[in-house]
């Protein structure tokens, strides 16, 4: 073991990176009408794929205590089930929910990630807070609490992931919904900045998880609850750093010992920009498909080459896709898929089943569909290739483009056409033409979910946008929990 010398035990002001979270948690005030707009649907969608979610039993079997029978009366209630929870684990089971079918929404950067996973703890925790506060005579927090502390988590997780590439070192995304949900839901809790800084800085200081359950040859159903993980650990944080838990000032930065050194080749943290409201503005949806994202575009030329291609399917040499860095380094994959979360990460499959069968849905993956010979016959004579001016428009702030192309040769040395497409629906850029659509998945969710009259009343309780922030939340929560069968 290398000698690390004698060090001073004093102890240092903490980790400017983990003070800049602390101090826009607690201090930054939120101005943008456009990131309150947009989490507005944020929340919509979110809470939509949970309830898409509920009705896979892999999914389901993971919902409720941990232990049966622990459950929490006055706890936090699990939007879209019976259950009433600790709010750790509620936030768990909403994570998880969140999360599962991959349809909820992303941020692509250096790091990529889904800074809506951060709901789970935000809102079971809202849900907690709030009906602690109801029984002490209190005030309940509004759902503008929750609006802005969604902006607040989507802003850390992203921000963070603009320059900095965790999965580069073998970490899952994962890591930064822990960092943002256990900053925003430390100061809901009541928590002073000392505290949030406490919280944080234990928040790194848990590292990261490994990344191997989302790459051959181990891919899993771990990625469909890791969020949900990352959600429970942050309120475990935020509770422990609110009852007088301690913290550690240099966890990022002190040698040897610190995140710096241990997890990320001794390199500090770029930011690209200070923390406000960038992300949330320019967050990106899943609204046509659930797949992951660097594929979202692909799936879309492969709709539009579908008429051209079902009766020809056997005529096909080879099929060229052209994708961004970061969509070959994920999601190019040959050989067997094992499994369902193998299949919903393989840009292959998620081309060759829209060209044969025009359509890609949850249900797209199950072995069942996945045992159509065609499929792998087309996988077979798939080229997946970089596209440079893809991974450029990738990065630029300015686009943050997700390209993909799609092009298909015939045995008889004719083409098809070369469709290019460089911004999914739920793109900040196509907004117009996705909210309705956002809109559409929302309600086909609730309406699949719930009774008729529930599903009417929450549609009635977020068609307004200025009557929703003002709404108390347990009675948002109130209007999710399962009050008899779909």
């Amino acid at each position: 073991m290398a000698n690390i010398g004698i060090r001073t035990t004093d102890r240092p002001q903490p980790d400017q990176a983990i003070q800049d979270i602390a101090d826009y948690v607690c201090d930054y005030q939120i101005d943008s009408e456009l990131a309150y707009s947009t989490a507005h649907y944020c929340l919509l969608d979110s809470l939509a794929c949970a309830m898409l979610a509920m009705k896979f039993p892999d999914c389901s079997r993971l919902l409720g205590p941990i232990v049966p029978g622990a459950t929490l009366a006055g706890g936090s209630r699990v939007p879209g089930t019976g259950h009433e929870l600790d709010p750790a684990q509620a936030a768990f089971n909403l994570g998880t929910a969140i999360r599962f079918l991959d349809f909820n929404d992303t941020w692509l950067a250096a790091e990529w990630g889904h800074p809506s996973d951060n709901l789970g703890a935000i809102l079971s925790v809202a849900d907690y807070v709030s009906r602690l506060n109801e029984a002490g005579g209190r005030s309940p927090l509004v759902m503008h609490d929750v609006l802005t502390a969604m902006i607040k988590a989507h802003e850390i997780q992203g921000v963070l992931a603009l320059e900095n590439s965790f999965n580069k070192v073998g970490l899952d995304h994962v890591l930064l919904v822990r960092v943002a949900s256990t900053a925003v839901v430390t100061h809901m809790l009541g928590g002073s900045k000392e505290q949030v800084i406490n919280a944080v800085s234990n928040a790194w200081i848990d590292g990261g998880a490994l990344r191997t359950y989302r790459h051959a040859p181990n891919t899993g159903s771990r990625k469909s609850w890791a969020a949900g993980d990352a959600c429970r650990r942050a309120v475990t944080l935020a509770l422990m750093a609110v009852g007088g838990e301690m913290g550690y000032p240099s966890a990022l930065t002190a040698e040897v010992w610190g995140y710096y050194d241990v997890l990320f080749k001794g390199r500090p943290f770029e930011l690209q920009r200070r923390y406000g409201s960038y992300v949330m503005e320019n967050i990106l949806f899943k609204i046509s498909f659930p797949a992951e994202f660097h594929a979202q575009t692909a799936v879309e030329c492969a709709l539009q080459l579908h008429p051209q291609l079902k009766d020809r399917l056997d005529d096909i040499n080879r099929i060229v896709i052209e994708t961004q860095e970061a969509g070959v380094r994920i999601i190019d994959k040959a050989g067997p898929l094992a499994n369902y979360a193998d299949r919903d990460h393989c840009i292959q499959y998620m081309v060759a089943l829209p060209l044969i069968t025009g359509e890609l849905s949850a249900g797209s993956y199950a072995d069942e569909i996945a045992a159509d010979p065609r499929i792998d016959t087309l996988r077979e004579v798939m080229q997946v290739t970089e596209n440079v001016k893809f991974t450029h428009e990738y990065f630029d702030p300015d686009k943050r483009g997700i390209g993909n192309a799609v092009q298909v040769f015939f045995n008889d040395g004719s083409a098809s056409e070369r469709v290019e497409i460089s911004y999914p629906i739920g793109h900040r850029r196509r907004r117009e033409e996705g909210i309705p659509l956002l809109i559409r998945k929302f309600e086909n969710a609730v309406a699949d979910h719930f009774p008729k009259h529930q599903a009417m009343t929450i549609r009635q309780a977020v068609a307004s946008q200025v009557a929703l922030k003002s709404m108390a939340v347990p009675a948002f929560v109130d209007d999710w929990v399962l009050k008899g069968n779909p």
